[in-house]
């Protein structure tokens, strides 16, 4: 019995795109997001069976059935190009061990990949979309190509804006006065037009963090400290709920960033703050680029039991590094090599 196409794949057919051809992020006829392009791409492949044939030709046989399932008809060549699923911005990936190789390319923070196990039987299995800036994180061989770092030089002032406007799209899109008090939605929503507060409502509310304690998971539990102190800045915005899906950025919803510091540097991991790259995001149309992102930077000490803060910065990714000196420096790779957690298929 054929399956019923989904809507998307059946306007993408319709409209005879090409995987090249460019698709706005977030376009309800034409774009899939992350949850539905691995929920149709899982419908119709689990359970599809690879040829036994050399790697090249097996990984032109899953992109053809990728551009099959999602109405693009198969280019004949596929191109070099990176992505190699411009339209969508995706990379595949067909896995038939746990170890992930990426090959002459560097991991991009807004880039998605979609991840295929092939059974030993030769038969898929599973499926998996995650993007750069979680993938980056399963690193644990250090051959990442480059990490961002940045250094904090705390002056005599407790707080500092140090950037006094936010850039053209975002200022396109923030809150009109009164701003909102609360926030019935979840802080990982997307960002939407009218309900952004302008960079200096966010330092206002969050300028109350200073002088606030928790509790300190340990110097080796980075993430657990980062957590506690997202959820007072959810808190001090104007959330009614906490919820972190370990995207970039942290707030999604204000597209701010969030760094706790309890040392003078800042480990910015593969997002360049004042980069022009864009990010998955787009509001009223207007792309959000990394230089577009808001970033607060807390700095307190720890006594081993509390974490203590102690200063707040806030600025966005155009102007970051006039703040924050940045690390001069990278190391590039031509293979990258991430072994993936068992349960990575299993979450």
């Amino acid at each position: 019995m054929t399956k019923t196409p989904h809507p998307i794949a059946e306007n993408i057919r319709r409209q005879r795109l090409s995987i090249y051809d460019h698709v706005r992020v977030g376009d309800p006829n034409l774009w899939f997001s992350n949850s539905e392009l691995e929920k149709v791409l899982s419908s119709e492949m689990i359970g599809f069976v690879v040829p036994d044939v050399p790697i090249r030709t097996r990984s032109k046989i899953v992109k053809t059935e990728i551009c099959r399932i999602l109405g693009y008809e198969a280019p004949s060549t596929f191109k070099k190009t990176k992505p190699r699923f411009p339209g969508q911005n995706f990379d595949s990936y067909s896995q038939v061990s746990g170890n992930l190789q990426i090959w002459n390319d560097e991991i991009e923070p807004g880039r998605r990949y979609v991840i295929i196990r092939i059974s030993s039987k030769n038969i898929v299995d599973s499926i998996r979309i995650i993007l750069g800036i979680d993938l980056a994180k399963l690193d644990t061989t250090g051959t990442l190509t480059h990490k961002f770092q940045a250094r904090l030089i705390p002056s005599d002032q407790i707080f500092e804006l140090v950037s006094k406007f936010d850039t053209a799209p975002v200022t396109a899109n923030v809150s009109k006065q009164p701003h909102p008090t609360r926030f019935t939605c979840v802080p990982t929503l997307s960002p939407q037009s009218g309900q952004i507060l302008p960079i200096n409502e966010v330092f206002s509310r969050l300028s109350s963090l200073v002088g606030s304690k928790f509790p300190d998971a340990g110097a080796n539990q980075e993430r657990n400290r980062g957590s506690a102190l997202h959820r007072l800045v959810c808190q001090g915005l104007g959330y009614g709920q906490y919820q972190d899906s370990g995207q970039f950025p942290d707030v999604v919803h204000q597209l701010l960033e969030v760094k706790l510091q309890t040392s003078p540097t800042i480990d910015l991991g593969l997002v360049e703050p004042a980069s022009t790259e864009e990010t998955a995001y787009e509001v009223s149309g207007i792309k959000i680029r990394h230089c577009d992102v808001r970033y607060a930077i807390f700095y307190g000490n720890t006594d081993g039991t509390n974490v203590s803060i102690l200063k707040f910065y806030l600025a966005n990714g155009s102007e970051f590094f006039s703040r924050f000196p940045r690390f001069e420096g990278k190391v590039k790779n031509k293979k990258l090599q991430i072994p993936l957690p068992k349960n990575f298929f299993s979450r």
